[in-house]
């Protein structure tokens, strides 16, 4: 059967507005050529970092822990509630960027905002880049980081029992791979995974892509940069990794509860969808939301857009409920 694919969801009213202006800013297609430029700030302002401590409610530390064997140590940046005086909720937090863009700092903002109203340790890890580095090298950085903390969870004031994996967009899939290695190697045993419109599969097929082709953020243009800069010549085809990829795995059986949110209006729209789809039917736990009218990653761009209001207020919900304790 054929599908019959209708012309794109409009964007919400208010996100629409946030993404006039910014489009002069923010490019709707990367390329290949793109990535160092913007790695540069010449095609994409880059911020200053932020007072991390937020005037001394956090306190932040820098450790550089094994990688992968036979590979670079790597860096966490561990973000923790001043004077905490009990274990706490860890976020293992894996930044966005399309693979090839960002660092341990990316989007930290967001889990402090969380760590806020739910006091927990954030651990953010930094991991190497496509396409320098390609599969597997950032899903095990990743995975090595996250061993480490769980290892040594109450050296960092964590309570091994209450660690999730969290990240957006690139960082959402690595998230969802990382669980997925902790399932198949017996490791870390997660108390959830929080997947903001994560980027789970390299086939970059889907009506959502299709829909999305030159319009909003991170098109379908910018996907096969990412993609191809993380597998080259093999993305898209049939040996994809599932722990490259996590919408390649057949067995979505066994993963920690799940929280997903993702836009209307988004290339990762029907990807994400599935995801949580395939968690169910596999009998496992999952939270979805589809924001109606949301571009890739609306709340960080139109942080006082009522959608994005709405969308941060469900995620503080489901930690409080995940990590009550």
């Amino acid at each position: 059967m054929t599908i019959q694919i209708g012309p794109p969801p409009p964007f919400d009213p208010e996100l629409a507005a946030a993404l006039d202006v910014l489009g002069a800013n923010l490019p709707s297609a990367v390329t290949a050529e793109m990535i160092q430029p913007m790695r540069d700030g010449a095609l994409l302002a880059v911020a200053g970092e932020p007072d991390l401590t937020r005037d001394g409610a956090f306190t932040v530390t820098r450790r550089t822990v094994p990688g992968p064997a036979g590979d670079p140590g790597i860096e966490l940046l561990i973000v923790a509630p001043a004077g905490a005086d009990r274990a706490l909720p860890g976020l293992y937090h894996i930044h966005g960027g399309g693979m090839i863009l960002g660092d341990n700092t990316t989007g930290i903002e967001v889990l402090q905002d969380w760590a806020a109203e739910v006091p927990s340790v954030i651990v953010s890890v930094e991991y190497r880049l496509a396409p320098e580095h390609p599969h597997p090298a950032p899903v095990e950085d990743c995975y090595a980081g996250l061993a480490w903390t769980a290892a040594h969870a109450a050296e960092l004031g964590i309570d091994p029992d209450r660690l999730i994996v969290a990240g957006a967009s690139a960082g959402g899939g690595l998230s969802a791979a990382v669980a997925l290695l902790a399932r198949d190697r017996g490791g870390p045993a997660l108390a959830g995974q929080m997947l903001l419109c994560p980027m789970l599969d390299d086939r970059n097929d889907t009506p959502s892509t299709l829909q999305m082709t030159g319009r909003g953020v991170w098109d379908r243009t910018s996907n096969d940069t990412g993609w191809t800069a993380l597998l080259g010549s093999s993305r898209g085809g049939p040996d994809v990794s599932p722990y490259a990829a996590p919408a390649r795995a057949t067995d979505l059986a066994g993963l920690p509860p799940t929280f997903i949110d993702v836009g209307s209006a988004e290339t990762f729209r029907d990807e994400d969808v599935t995801y949580a789809t395939r968690i169910w039917q596999s009998g496992g736990q999952a939270e979805l939301h589809v924001w109606p009218g949301g571009f890739h990653g609306f709340d960080l761009l139109a942080p006082q857009a009522a959608i994005s209001q709405e969308a941060r207020a469900a995620r503080l919900r489901w930690l409080r409920r995940l990590l009550a304790g």
